[in-house]
């Protein structure tokens, strides 16, 4: 069973405020839309804001949350027939017809490229047997990301009662999303090619989202529109190592609102160079020593922030109680989580500074058992 420790001070959880007032009046952008928020992607700190916690409809950048829960559900690349029934339905379509042949990974570029609604369906119903209980799986995950302003009732965003999320809830799961690497490389492609149908053939999907050809460094994320929610998009952007997201919800004149906010926003944060910790041990077992040195590929990390500074930086040390020997030089045997102000911003790998060898049998188990022994003392002298 693995533990988490702290390395230097103990991990604190830091509450912070969301402030959704104007973050710098004096050379703010004039945005049109209803609501808007940019954040940084690393720290998720507030750059700019207006009316960001004010809960709307989203429409298709809902498809975000079913992208990423079909893309954890595992089995990509498995083949099967799309439900006929949840295919039948209305709106944006990545082409599913009944009998088509398709994959969890096809179904994801359908969603985040033509913003497919069929596609949102289709994946709802294989992972989770039916549309309403994906919903329930949507209201979870988005309750453990801490959506407080959000809610599902559609994995396509087409409305239902009460469907809906905020400008700021939604760059927190486009945070999220982002940190799975297979999300983040299809939703940069403005075109992509793929085969599924009865039997599946090859054919292209395009993206929506225009902001791709644009604007430099924007590398994502959804588009959306109804009736209801007018013109919503969530877009990222990346340049000279800062990393920006921003969302705007019922907006006439998004494209040009997100680059009037990313010219604002890559002038206004900056980017923190900051030092990880330089003594790092785990115990081991088995071994020629009793401790494992470890160290992070680079010194130090860079972060894209408006106002921190190292001292708003936590690091944890996850790893199991004790590294079996032997061990490797330079082969990962830790991970070291990085937080601002309670906040994941990152976690790496930590590698053997150092190989140690491996003892006689007799030795190794008198070893455990005696990291056992002093495990268990350490727990009950508490």
């Amino acid at each position: 069973m693995k533990r988490i420790f702290a390395v230097f001070a103990a991990f604190v959880i830091v509450s912070s405020v969301v402030r959704c007032d104007n973050v710098n009046a004096a050379s703010e952008p004039d945005i049109s839309a209803k609501a808007a928020v940019l954040i940084s992607a690393d720290t998720g700190e507030i750059v700019y804001a207006k009316n960001c916690t004010e809960k709307l409809p989203m429409a298709s950048t809902t498809k975000i949350m079913t992208t990423l829960l079909c893309l954890e559900s595992g089995g990509l690349y498995d083949e099967f027939v799309a439900d006929r029934e949840a295919i039948k339905v209305e709106g944006s379509s990545m082409g599913l017809q009944e009998g088509d042949i398709v994959t969890k990974y096809a179904l994801c570029c359908g969603m985040l490229l033509p913003s497919g609604n069929d596609a949102a369906n289709a994946a709802a119903v294989r992972i989770a047997g039916s549309i309403e209980r994906f919903a329930e799986m949507m209201n979870d995950r988005a309750k453990k990301i801490g959506l407080s302003k959000t809610y599902f009732v559609t994995p396509s965003g087409l409305e239902g009662e009460g469907h809906g999320s905020s400008a700021y809830d939604m760059a927190i799961l486009a945070r999220e999303a982002l940190r799975n690497e297979i999300f983040r490389s299809i939703c940069s492609q403005e075109s992509i090619k793929l085969e599924f149908g009865a039997p599946p053939y090859t054919r292209w999907l395009k993206n929506t989202n225009k902001l791709l050809g644009m604007y430099d460094g924007v590398y994502g994320v959804k588009t959306g529109f109804t009736d209801e929610a007018g013109r919503c998009l969530v877009s990222a952007c990346e340049r000279d190592g800062k990393d920006l997201i921003c969302v705007t919800l019922n907006d006439r004149n998004d494209w040009d609102d997100h680059i009037a906010m990313y010219d604002y926003g890559f002038d206004t944060v900056n980017v923190l160079d900051v030092a990880l910790p330089a003594d790092m041990k785990v115990d081991t077992v088995g071994g020629t020593a009793d401790r494992l040195r470890l160290v992070p590929e680079n010194s130090s990390v860079k972060v894209c922030t408006m106002a921190g500074n190292e001292e708003d930086f936590q690091f944890t040390l996850l790893s199991a109680p004790f590294v079996y020997a032997p061990v490797k030089y330079g082969e990962v045997a830790a991970r070291l989580r990085i937080s601002f102000m309670g906040r994941e911003t990152d976690t790496i790998p930590l590698y053997a500074a150092e190989s140690i060898s491996a003892v006689q049998k007799d030795h190794e188990e008198k070893g455990i058992l005696t990291k056992i022994k002093e495990l268990f003392g350490s727990i009950f002298s508490r």
